[in-house]
């Protein structure tokens, strides 16, 4: 039987720069100065604290970022002044409240380029990428059970997923966007299938195009590596995806914070991002999908708020977003999640971005130049954003890392939560120094001077092996 297949609406195309980062006129912006980053920096308290007697040079942003006056402040007097159950009250506090919740939501479609009812309120980006996943599975169970799960959603029937059908991620993901796709392969009989890293920590696009075939039905990609800070060359992947009709899912927490982002520019079915990574409130994530899309989708959690009739038997079910966000919503948290928006607006992600490329040239240089030190992915000659994950020869990443944090440097340890891309580089840990829109070239270079410090702390001469 011949399969229907999803051809979404065709976005407007966008000016690119290489890697498939759409920038507004294609060009990148005037970087911010140093006295406007000093500027930025007086609105972050917790950078005015020390840390073992040092002040606090945070670069851990990749993990979580740190929140500036307007965005605690927001979340306050929302809990102060309109705190009340939206889009059920009929007083007047309720109506506050659920105009503040729905007018954050118009705040990020804006911020995001795309309609107010594409956009979904998750926890996080990790809950938004199990929704699509698990809806998809929904989807693929009502095809091949009438009556069961999708069978009130026949618009999902395009989506679901049977033995013999392909989903493919990349060896760079997070686990938050490799896991849920194994179990929805699980559930389903699909295989999963990835794009292998090259050496260098990018992607091998003569394998992805082997990869990408007739039988996938969803590409699953980060935007920007947790570990390298590379940006995927989605203007690669994404035409791949497009001529066999498979959905394409973007993981943005690493972009959304540095990069311009378009999601119909960049001409992806779904995307989603994290609050605590952009300067917000934790406890809040963002979905982009496509209206059709969200349209078609199974719930994925069910109850109050996202129903129209319920009765004994049956239940129908309201629109996109609604339809997805069942129960109290994340109020104050999408609050605060705006008020960050309109931080990072204010000054403007073209010019982020044009200041993270000099903080990232600035870091790699730095780290290159210190002897025993691994920059994982350094030799990938795409566009990155300022993150790097190093290896010190001879030294654990926990213990790389307390070095720095007795210097009041705040860095990440770990795998980061990517476990498949690290075994890759052949290593279990790395020690990730990740930038924010208040680093200032100054803090960099105090880290690459502690990074320095790490071997001889240690009583390693250089050269000494691993």
């Amino acid at each position: 039987m011949q399969r229907t297949r999803y051809r979404p609406r065709r976005s407007r195309p966008a000016q690119r720069l290489p890697g498939g980062t759409a920038y507004p006129g294609g060009v990148l912006a005037a970087p911010l100065t140093s006295a406007e980053i000093e500027g930025i920096r007086a609105r972050f308290p917790i950078l005015r604290r020390e840390v073992n007697g040092h002040p606090l040079v945070y670069l851990d942003s990749a993990a979580t970022a740190q929140k500036p006056d307007s965005v605690i402040d927001a979340e306050s007097d929302f809990l102060r002044t309109s705190n009340a159950a939206v889009n059920r009250g009929a007083h007047s506090l309720a109506g506050e409240a659920t105009e503040a919740y729905e007018d954050a939501r118009g705040a990020i479609a804006r911020f995001l380029g795309v309609d107010d009812d594409e956009i979904v309120f998750t926890s996080h980006a990790t809950e938004a990428l199990n929704l699509v996943a698990y809806s998809l599975g929904t989807a693929s169970i009502g095809a091949s059970s009438p009556g069961r799960g999708a069978g009130s959603h026949p618009g999902a029937a395009p989506f679901a997923l049977r033995e013999g059908d392909e989903i493919v991620v990349t060896e760079l993901e997070h686990h938050a966007n490799l896991i849920p796709w194994q179990e929805l392969a699980a559930r389903t009989g699909a295989t999963l299938r990835y794009i292998p890293a090259l050496d260098h920590g990018g992607l091998d696009p003569e394998a992805a195009a082997r990869i990408i075939g007739e039988r996938t039905r969803v590409l699953a990609v980060t935007h920007v590596s947790n570990v390298t800070g590379g940006v995927t060359p989605l203007d690669r992947l994404v035409p791949l995806a497009r001529a066999v009709g498979a959905l394409v899912v973007l993981d943005a927490c690493q972009s959304a914070p540095h990069l311009p982002l378009r999601p119909r520019e960049l001409d992806v079915d779904i995307a989603v991002f994290s609050g605590h990574k952009l300067y917000g409130p934790t406890g809040i994530g963002v979905l982009y999908g496509r209206a059709e899309l969200l349209d078609a989708l199974p719930p994925f959690l069910y109850g109050g708020s996202m129903i129209t009739t319920v009765t004994m038997e049956r239940a129908e079910y309201l629109p996109a977003p609604h339809r997805f966000e069942p129960g109290t919503p994340r109020l104050s948290q999408a609050v605060g999640l705006a008020a960050a928006i309109r931080f990072v607006e204010e000054v403007g992600m073209e010019r982020i971005a044009a200041t993270e490329h000099v903080l990232a040239a600035r870091l790699l240089d730095g780290l290159a130049r210190v002897p025993g030190v691994r920059i994982l992915g350094a030799d990938n000659p795409a566009p990155r954003v300022a993150l790097a994950s190093i290896v010190v020869d001879g030294v654990h990443a926990h213990d790389a890392g307390q070095v720095l944090d007795d210097r009041g440097i705040a860095a990440r340890v770990g795998h980061h939560c990517a476990q498949p891309l690290h075994r890759r580089f052949g290593v279990s840990a790395s020690l990730r120094l990740s930038a924010g829109i208040h680093t200032t070239e100054d803090e960099l270079d105090r880290a690459i001077d502690a990074v320095a410090g790490i071997r001889p702390f240690f009583g390693l001469g250089e050269g000494a092996g691993a």
